[in-house]
């Protein structure tokens, strides 16, 4: 923006008339024909057309004249000349050649892409004629704007090389050289604060620290006026109203390669608010707008609180379709008392209508699906507040990497505007071809399609084909999430999987299942809504390790035979609660996001047993760019049998156990691998078996020889999970991917337990022996990691990764620092 407004003040500047050439002193003359020579690219009517003589025309050197700045004017010709031959006015013209192309060379702080548009802005573009007269003012223009970053060595040459057919090459040479590194800065006049305090707040800096990758000493002119301005209200918000910076000195070194600045600043002395005096047209609500004034007498002067005051009025009357109030503050300053009595204008203005609301910058999303999400009505007053909440709406969809909205003054009229809604759409599906690798996982493999705005519909259709060396899954689902126009959801899911757990850090079995589910959701208001599911699962759980937590669920269920398959026919019911303020769907920066959900098998399954999971999310923005933001995460879940089963309380099934560890929860262990573990009870060599006649291990013989093994991560009924990471910029990233990448700082703890199973039963066991179970029943012993995290949203899905290291960690885990993942969700 900068360089394009610098390129048009030196074209203005530049641009100039080449001189005319007369043949002669004209007498006045009675044109009886006009002749037009050196045309080839302009036409003769158009020629003509610009020429403000017609045959019959009497015409004197006036006329003339006026004649050939109109040539001039029509930007066809770079040199015109007009003499008479009798009554024939001939004209000869020498056209702008067109150019043919435009190159640059040298240029490294500035961009091609930037300079070439800045060039189109000012008509400089390939197949326009060129204007010879403006090459000057672009040549000053650029080398203006590298003098304002700190490069006095630096030179732009216009290279105008002719081509055939009144064609050009339009060649820019650039000799950037160094910049001019800031020497010392200094402050002058100032005591209430120090030379380090006030400088530390600065952008520019004179000096940088070894360790400090990302610092530099470049001098550029607009963040010194960037500074000067942070210096001014850091006094005004400490209630230094007189303070002022007198002047600045910015000094060259002999060799052009160093500056010295130095501010001047008198600081004045502190005020504070004798009174503050609501003026203006307070349209019936003087009473509320003073009860929510945030400046009382006796305050110290805030030149912060004064501004965030006018802002707060100004959106204030903005929910009103007041769309440009006035809301100033005009200060009496007492030098005497050292006081200031602030006198706030307000101004509504006129109450202003929404003729139209446009959207731009979707060419995949339907504009139907767009205008579902807004709060602002067509052919409502504007409403400040509906149009803010609309766009964090569209926001929240995920659709769209950037959603930006401005309100256009229709023209000819002072109460009706057009709503301008920008969107920059990003990919709002995933290709997942995946490749995933840990440190201990090795390399896996995943295929599937999700697609969360379908044909641009807003609906959320996928289809997930997928197997590595645990697992196997199909799944088709499709969502509406407009079923109604009232915002009810309807859609539902068809899938078949089968799971090897001795493939996936767990304790062996295999579970084959196919279901069908089918789910709705309610809006109750703008950030909450009630969601709801029935379906139907078929398990067959078969190759069921030996062990003992294991043992009781199969005693429960066992059938005839102790070696047959289980196998359960489940209704499932799900009931759900979400809420979310969010200011995006995807790559959030601010508001918070909680989700309650249970299920339940029905009354009457094979198997009667229910889960429950609570998830939330706040952001917290540090600074006001949103560019650094601290996240609080958590999650619990909880889950257990309900009713009877052959005399025998029922149990939630191990295959519905909670996991932790890996991506999603525990980063730094590996995945599922955190919680209890198993244990065997030997005899020797001999493992203990299913008993079909009882419950628990049949081993004959002395108790005291029997022994304890451990086994692998079986998970448990409860998990506890929480996390808080540091958001950060990512370094050396262009700022056109700041909402396609994110960085982050993370620390993970939690884990994972089973409130149910009774190890105490085991007591009978040697001592030695019972504490080994005791430990591999994992109580109450919390997990923590910390590490890096890198995610991108690729075309391909989103892609992750990690470094992590455990902080708190116990014998047996199982660590995983490095993991890599592509079409994994976040």
């Amino acid at each position: 923006m900068r360089l394009n407004k610098l390129f048009a003040s030196m074209l203005f500047v530049g641009a100039s008339f080449s001189g005319t050439v007369l043949a002669d002193t004209f007498q006045p003359f009675e044109v009886t024909d006009i002749q037009v020579e050196g045309l080839q690219r302009v036409a003769l009517g158009a020629a003509l057309l610009s020429l403000p003589v017609k045959v019959g025309d009497t015409v004197d050197q006036l006329r003339i004249q006026q004649a050939i700045k109109s040539l001039y004017a029509s930007t066809n010709f770079e040199n015109v000349s007009v003499s008479r031959d009798g009554g024939v006015l001939v004209v000869k013209v020498t056209e702008r050649p067109t150019i043919s192309a435009v190159t640059f060379d040298g240029n490294k702080d500035i961009k091609d892409e930037q300079l070439q548009e800045s060039l189109d802005g000012s008509g400089v573009k390939v197949g326009e004629s060129l204007d010879r007269t403006m090459l000057t003012g672009i040549e000053k223009g650029l080398q203006d704007f590298y003098y304002g970053v700190g490069k006095y060595g630096a030179k732009v040459e216009a290279q105008v090389i002719n081509l055939p057919r009144n064609r050009v090459e339009l060649k820019f040479k650039f000799t950037e050289g160094l910049a001019a590194e800031i020497r010392q800065i200094n402050v002058v006049g100032n005591h209430e604060f120090t030379d380090a305090e006030l400088i530390g707040m600065l952008e520019l800096k004179d000096y940088v620290a070894w360790w400090d990758l990302f610092g530099e000493r470049r001098y550029q002119k607009q963040k010194l006026q960037a500074d000067l301005e942070t210096i001014k209200t850091y006094y005004h918000n400490k209630g230094y109203i007189r303070f002022e910076v007198t002047s600045t000195q910015v000094a060259m070194t002999p060799d052009r390669k160093g500056l010295y600045i130095t501010i001047n600043v008198d600081e004045g002395e502190k005020y504070k608010v004798k009174e503050v005096n609501l003026t203006g047209d307070l349209m019936g609500r003087e009473e509320l707008m003073k009860s929510i004034l945030p400046i009382k007498a006796g305050d110290m002067y805030n030149g912060g609180d004064v501004t965030f005051t006018e802002e707060m009025y100004s959106k204030y009357l903005g929910r009103f379709g007041y769309a440009y109030p006035e809301v100033k503050t005009y200060p009496e300053i007492d030098d005497k008392t050292k006081e200031v009595t602030l006198n706030i204008n307000v101004k509504p203005g006129k109450r202003v209508y929404v003729r139209a609301i446009n959207f731009t910058g979707n060419t995949v999303t339907k504009d139907e699906v767009m205008r579902r999400e807004l709060r602002q009505m067509e052919g409502a007053w504007l409403n400040s507040a509906q149009v803010e909440q609309s766009k964090a709406r569209l926001n929240r969809l995920g659709f769209f990497e950037t959603v930006d909205t401005e309100t256009i003054q229709v023209p000819g009229t002072d109460d009706l505007v057009d709503v301008a809604v920008k969107v920059k759409e990003q990919p709002s599906g995933s290709f997942n071809a995946g490749v995933g690798y840990g440190t201990e996982s090795g390399l896996s493999l995943q295929f599937g399609v999700q697609q969360n705005n379908f044909l641009g519909t807003g609906n959320q259709a996928g289809i997930s084909l997928s197997t590595n060396k645990y697992s196997k899954n199909v799944n088709l689902s499709y969502t509406d999430p407009y079923w109604t126009k009232d915002g009810v959801s309807l859609g539902g899911s068809v899938y078949w999987s089968e799971f090897d757990a001795n493939e996936a850090n767990l304790e062996r079995y295999k579970n084959s299942s196919y279901g069908v589910a089918l789910n709705s959701g309610f809006p109750i208001n703008e950030y909450n809504r009630i969601n709801g599911g029935i379906g139907y699962r078929h398990n067959t759980i078969s190759e069921i390790s030996a062990y003992e937590q294991a043992l009781r669920f199969y005693n429960i269920y066992r059938d005839d035979d102790p070696n047959a398959d289980l196998s359960f026919d489940n209704f499932e019911l799900s009931l759900g609660w979400y809420r979310s303020t969010l200011n995006r769907g995807t790559f959030p920066t601010d508001g918070s996001s909680q989700r309650l959900n249970g299920k339940m098998t029905s009354p009457g399954s094979d198997l009667q047993y229910f889960k429950t999971d609570f998830d939330t999310n706040f952001y917290f923005p540090i600074n006001r760019s949103q560019s650094f933001v601290l996240l609080a995460r958590g999650r619990l879940g909880y889950g257990n049998g309900y009713g009877q089963f052959n005399d025998n309380d029922q149990i939630l099934p191990f295959w519905e156990n909670y996991y932790s560890g890996g991506s999603s929860s525990l980063r730094g262990f590996k995945s599922n691998s955190v919680g209890p573990r198993s244990f065997y009870l030997y005899r020797g060599s001999e493992p203990c078996a299913p008993d079909p006649s009882g419950d628990g291990c049949s081993l004959p013989g002395d108790p005291n020889s029997i022994q304890v093994s451990s086994g692998r991560s079986i998970g448990g009924n409860a998990l506890a999970t929480a996390s808080m990471e540091l958001i950060v910029p990512t370094p050396f990233l262009d700022e056109a991917y700041t909402n396609s990448v994110r960085t982050s700082f993370f620390v993970d703890a939690g884990n994972v337990w089973d409130t149910e199973f009774d190890y105490n039963s085991y007591q009978t066991l040697p001592a030695d022996e019972f504490a080994k179970l005791q430990d591999y029943s994992d109580p109450a012993r919390l997990r923590a990691s910390w590490g890096l995290s890198v995610q991108w949203l690729s075309p391909m899905g989103p892609m992750v990764f990690s470094l992590a290291w455990p902080i708190k960690e116990y014998e047996g885990d199982q660590t995983e620092i490095f993991s890599f993942n592509i079409g994994k969700t976040f």
